[in-house]
């Protein structure tokens, strides 16, 4: 049998942990107009074209998704888009999660998508939330940082997202190492400015943080600025040895760490066979894989 996990075997096994669910925390999904003509979506989106030019970019809809989550024992997925800087086209790729969400209630959690310059990024977070999403992200820059004027404009979508208690989830990397598309040119101390000044949201950053729970081990202020934060795994295999669940564990604690396979760039079974050689208890896998995830999405 494919390794899945022990948890996840078990809990399909027995009838003792039927309550626990898997949840994947970071996956994108496309309208399958966008899947089978990207190119005509390229003028204009410079984001979208640096990360989907090359044929091997998969791009896949919420049925193969769905597929994929049969197969790898996820029970739910956390689904978003694109952040589009066209108004046109992130409304219609949200529309698609929104529907996406209405067909399969029990598997897909959507969340709303769109550029953190667009102008129009309130009244489409509002118009999603309305129709049954469960928070705001990837909200990415892919040519450029957390600036201020970018967290000005961020300031009523934020505000938003406090008062109704929903998560935002914010791309973000590591500043040195190698290149490789959508790697973005961000500075940590700009995602950490950004969440000083929304103390009171729950944020998500993918991929680590882009090593910024590091910081963790300081003193004085970080893990208070900290404390609604938490850090998903999306890309972990591309970019991290094994042992860096471990030491994320021991920095920000085992209630923190968020499964994102990002899918279909990676399938959850590598997350968790890195888990497994990483070494973590079983107790520490079930919060990875689910238990953490259920917590912040008040499930």
């Amino acid at each position: 049998m494919k390794f899945v996990s022990n948890f996840a075997l078990q809990r399909h096994d027995t009838g003792t942990l039927t309550s626990l669910k898997i949840i994947d925390f970071h996956t994108h999904v496309f309208p399958p107009s966008f899947k089978g003509n990207r190119e005509q979506f390229f003028p204009g989106e410079p984001a979208f074209n640096a990360l989907y030019e090359s044929p091997k970019a998969r791009i896949v809809t919420t049925d193969e998704l769905l597929k994929n989550m049969d197969k790898e024992g996820i029970d739910k997925s956390v689904v978003f888009g694109f952040p589009w800087t066209k108004p046109d086209y992130f409304r219609f790729h949200n529309n698609y999660i929104i529907e996406s969400v209405r067909r399969h209630p029990d598997r897909i959690i959507g969340f709303c998508c769109f550029s953190p310059l667009s102008p129009h990024g309130l009244p489409e977070t509002r118009r999603c939330l309305d129709s049954g999403l469960s928070g705001v992200g990837e909200l990415a820059l892919y040519h450029s940082g957390f600036s201020p004027e970018v967290q000005e404009g961020l300031e009523g979508i934020m505000t938003l997202c406090a008062r109704l208690d929903v998560p935002v989830l914010l791309h973000a990397n590591e500043s040195v190492g190698h290149a490789y598309p959508g790697k973005t040119p961000m500075q940590l101390s700009e995602i950490y400015e950004f969440i000083k000044r929304h103390p009171s949201n729950r944020i998500v950053l993918a991929h680590w943080g882009g090593g910024l729970f590091f910081y963790g081990l300081m003193k004085k202020e970080v893990e208070t600025v900290l404390r609604n934060v938490w850090f998903d795994t999306a890309a972990s295999p591309y970019l991290y040895k094994p042992e860096v669940y471990r030491v994320a564990e021991q920095i920000v604690g085992p209630d923190k760490i968020l499964l994102g396979s990002d899918y279909p760039l990676l399938s959850p079974g590598r997350y968790f066979q890195e888990m497994r050689s990483a070494g973590l208890s079983e107790g520490t896998v079930r919060k990875f894989t689910g238990e953490n995830a259920a917590r912040l999405l008040r499930l």
